[in-house]
């Protein structure tokens, strides 16, 4: 039941908060942008239209763009009120349930007759275009001529350092800081427009992590965004280093937004563009980070500094929307696996974990991935669902992306924010149909930003009932402590590695649109925590989560875990078990009511505050993400789920 409204306009005053936001999401019309009729050719006016501005600075542009988010929009059908109800570890995907059906492709090679959005005329560089970077000759071509030509060069060429003829490797450190700064010193020359380069951390090998933050606000700081009133899309890229598209296109998206064709959109929304979160992996070509972990496993456990910097970013300002660039194989495992080459151009998927709220599932899919769906198809590329499988060739499974809560994907959304995955077809490949790869990204992060913008008043109303209702769920409710996928069977689309021809491949498929519960329990009103368990506190806090000190001893009421099995073994994951320091701790608990003291300086952390979903996955011991599990939390005995709230002295943790 949802108890908490939100702010109610004059002419729906007398109707229920869920009921109205259920009309806002299953409107035809948004609420800011009137929508033409979508054509084939709608994209492409929406570019000549922009190319007659004189300097892409007038009010043509203006129209351009308007006519752009169009492009990219699709007429919300009704939602009935109580249909598509999401049940306690269910993740209720609007379009499907199980196994996806593939949207329509365009034929093999038919190339895209509209223009790339957002490209000025002859390159990014504002020259004669440069010619499509080719693969070395030392570089394994992973299937033959007939694959190869499923994936024409687009229409057009970016020209980012990495992105050079004759180049062998993409952009340094040296020269994507350059870039940035050159982006932020353009910005800073028009009028009203606010840029800064933000050091936000530094990796393991010590090198820096840059975030370029561009607005109209007043200024660049974080209070200053929110009180902007206006939504912030946050775009990571290369979290894995050997990744590189993703960084590349959010490269040409810096350009694009500080002085290019998309700074329009800045009317309506603030972007912070991180283009490369793994440095180190990017130097050496390698996924993981220095120290060997997976840097996008840890968003919910922040071992690493590269984790913790993007954390402390988002707790500063707190992006309504974020996208996650990456790349995925085409050939490796699953051509050993199945003898076919990944067929796709884009892989798409959004939260897919346990107490991820209905109502941004349904934003997420029907804000967000439809239009991408739009906006890829319109450009001659193909999309999926998000899959990968594991490592070991014997294992034929699928996997829809994993349920676990520790990628950023199913972390942001338990932060609030609308969370999307872009995977394009690039490891193994080397620079090979880079300018594709590249396409692919500025395709999809541009329909993202131009849906934002389009949604912003939405999404305005959206977060915020979110953060109140599920402020309002502690003390009560059932929660789900973990989920799986459902399994089930899928025709998998590939290729055949000579012939180029689609080859259709049944798989064992795990679907993460529909989870099943393996445990659930109530909710608590919060949660104890013992002194010493100061790691934990300083993680949560970078999380953002509020975080209170017992400032005089007292007593709660609440149930202790007691430990009833363990076994220690690999963290699990879709792709295999995931590197890490130490073991994890499997423990099996049961819990026991009682009367328990709360001394001086120990901790107590309310579930009333918007986090609350994100402090089930990091406190409840028994799961294999969690912070017990992981030894950010020493033992079972330092941990009590409160039940009733507590008649103890409290203070803010500063």
């Amino acid at each position: 039941m949802i108890r908490l409204p939100l702010n109610q306009p004059p002419e729906h005053s007398g109707e229920r908060p869920d009921r109205r936001l259920r009309r806002t999401l299953s409107s035809n019309t948004p609420t800011r942008v009137p929508l033409p009729p979508v054509s084939s050719r709608c994209q492409a006016d929406a570019v000549l239209l922009a190319r007659r501005a004189p300097g892409f600075r007038t009010p043509a542009l203006l129209a351009a763009l308007t006519l752009l988010a169009a492009c990219t929009s699709v007429p919300l059908p009704p939602w009935t009120p109580g249909a598509a109800r999401a049940v306690p570890g269910q993740v209720v995907a609007p379009a499907s349930r199980g196994a996806p059906a593939s949207p329509a492709q365009p034929a093999a090679g038919t190339p895209a007759d509209v223009q790339t959005f957002p490209v000025l005329p002859g390159g990014i560089s504002g020259g004669p275009p440069a010619a499509p970077p080719t693969t070395r000759a030392d570089e394994p071509v992973p299937y033959g001529p007939a694959v190869q030509a499923r994936f024409p060069p687009p229409s057009v060429t970016y020209s980012t350092p990495g992105l050079q003829s004759g180049r062998n490797t993409f952009t340094s450190q040296s020269e994507m800081h350059n870039w940035l700064a050159d982006q932020a010193a353009a910005a800073a020359r028009q009028t009203g427009l606010k840029s800064a380069l933000l050091s936000i951390g530094n990796s393991q090998d010590r090198q820096p992590i840059e975030a370029l933050v561009l607005t109209r606000a007043g200024s660049t700081d974080p209070g200053t965004l929110q009180a902007s009133g206006k939504p912030t899309v946050m775009l990571v890229g290369q979290q894995h280093g050997d990744e590189p598209a993703g960084s590349e296109a959010l490269l040409v998206v810096a350009r694009e937004l500080s002085q290019g064709l998309l700074q329009p959109l800045l009317q309506r929304i603030n972007v912070i563009i991180v283009p490369r979160m793994n440095p180190d992996g990017a130097a050496s070509g390698q996924r993981a980070t220095r120290s060997g972990l997976d840097l996008n496993r840890d968003h919910l456990l922040l071992a690493t500094p590269e984790a913790q910097a993007l954390a402390r970013l988002a707790r500063d300002y707190r992006p309504s929307v974020v996208v996650d660039a990456h790349e995925y194989t085409a050939a490796g495992r699953f051509l050993q696996k199945f003898g076919a080459v990944q067929r796709f151009d884009a892989l798409l998927q959004y939260t897919t974990t346990a107490n991820t709220p209905e109502f941004l599932t349904r934003a997420d899919e029907e804000w967000y991935r439809r239009p991408l769906l739009t906006a890829l198809k319109a450009q001659g590329l193909s999309t999926e669902w998000y899959y990968t499988t594991s490592a070991d060739l014997a294992d034929k499974k699928v996997s829809m992306g994993g349920v676990q809560p520790d990628t950023g994907r199913n972390v942001y959304g338990l932060k609030n924010a609308v969370s999307l995955l872009v995977e394009t077809r690039g490891v193994g490949l080397g620079r090979l149909d880079i300018q594709r790869r590249v396409h692919t990204q500025v395709t999809a992060i541009s329909s993202v930003l131009a849906s934002t913008a389009q949604r912003a008043g939405e999404l305005g109303q959206l977060l915020p009932y979110l953060e109140k209702d599920i402020s309002a769920r502690a003390c009560r409710d059932e929660a789900v402590v973990q989920a799986g996928p459902t399994p089930g069977r899928h025709d998998l689309v590939m290729l055949d590695p000579e012939t180029g021809a689609d080859k259709v491949v049944p798989v064992d498929w795990d679907s993460s649109l529909s989870l099943k519960t393996i445990k659930a329990r109530v909710r608590p009103c919060g949660y104890w925590l013992a002194g010493n368990a100061t790691a934990a506190v300083e993680r949560l806090r970078l999380h953002g989560v509020q975080v209170m000190r017992v400032s005089e001893a007292g007593t709660v009421l609440g149930d202790s875990y007691r430990e009833v099995s363990r076994t220690t073994g690999e963290r699990p994951d879709v792709r295999g078990p995931l590197a890490a320091p130490s073991p994890i701790i499997n423990a099996q608990v049961s819990l026991v009511r009682g009367v328990y003291d709360v001394p001086r300086n120990s901790y107590y952390v309310p579930l009333n505050q918007p986090l609350g979903n994100l402090l089930l996955a990091a406190l409840e011991p028994d799961t294999p993400s969690s912070f017990f599990a992981n030894a950010v939390l020493q033992d079972l005995q330092g941990t009590v789920r409160v039940m009733t709230e507590p008649n103890v002295k409290l203070e803010a943790v500063p």
